[in-house]
């Protein structure tokens, strides 16, 4: 029983270092971000099959007695472990399998800059089209245009402010364009999506639409949405302070 017992801690453990594996190498590029969904799947399944036999063992009085800190810690780092991974895996089950989101889907603002770093990204820049667009607007009905009550000039270096803020790599900014090009990269696995924001002048104040893509996936799992979102969010604020 005291080797049974063992086994489930050494799973349980074993299942959190590969969660907490899966990102860091992907962002060191150790491996292909496949390898390290991969290991998230394995430390899902590791972690759930932990707190099981963790919970089991418990209910057997002799393994209760002879550790039961020891198996209730099993199922705490199982549970949590497993956690993270299927909260992912129902959030991606929730939302479109899409990775190009834009506020204007007739006439998305277009890469530019950021074009040739995309040269070899398995995601085109081109914008992913009529499909992805319907979709879109399904699952994000509030990524729309923003119209604003000030000059473009004056919006532009908000723009370029609250850019700044997020904390993306700004590769171009084009006053006379109208134009921010950036590129955010997420915390754990490094991902990198690019970001494109167009100000035009619209109705004697102006218009700001923004696009943001990932470079690899098919899905961003809301990601760019939530980008979005939160970035506008942020700049109406700069505005209208």
């Amino acid at each position: 029983m005291n080797m049974i017992r063992g086994l489930v801690i050494v799973l349980a453990v074993a299942a959190a270092l590969l969660l907490l594996a899966a990102g860091p190498g992907t962002r060191l590029e150790l491996w292909d971000f496949r390898f390290g969904f991969t290991l998230m799947r394995w430390a899902l399944y590791g972690g759930v099959a932990a707190a099981v036999l963790a919970v089991i063992l418990l209910l057997v009085p002799a393994t209760r007695r002879a550790g039961a800190a020891s198996l209730v810690a099993a199922a705490v780092i199982g549970l949590g472990t497993a956690a993270l991974p299927w909260s992912l895996a129902q959030k991606a089950r929730s939302v479109p399998p899409i990775h190009d989101i834009s506020t204007d889907t007739t006439n998305p603002p277009a890469f530019v800059a950021i074009a040739p770093l995309r040269a070899d990204a398995p995601n085109p820049v081109e914008y992913a089209g009529d499909e992805a667009a319907e979709q879109q607007r399904k699952a994000y009905p509030n990524i729309q245009t923003m119209q604003v009550d000030a000059w473009p000039a004056i919006v532009f270096d908000h723009a370029l402010e609250a850019a700044r803020a997020q904390g993306w790599e700004i590769v171009e900014a084009s006053e006379t364009e109208g134009r921010i090009e950036a590129t955010a990269t997420t915390f754990w696995f490094g991902f990198k999506d690019d970001v494109v924001i167009r100000i035009s002048g619209s109705n004697g104040g102006s218009a700001v639409d923004l696009r943001s893509k990932s470079r690899v996936g098919r899905s961003d799992i809301g990601a760019n949405a939530a980008r979005i979102e939160a970035y506008l969010e942020d700049l109406r604020a700069r505005i209208e302070s």
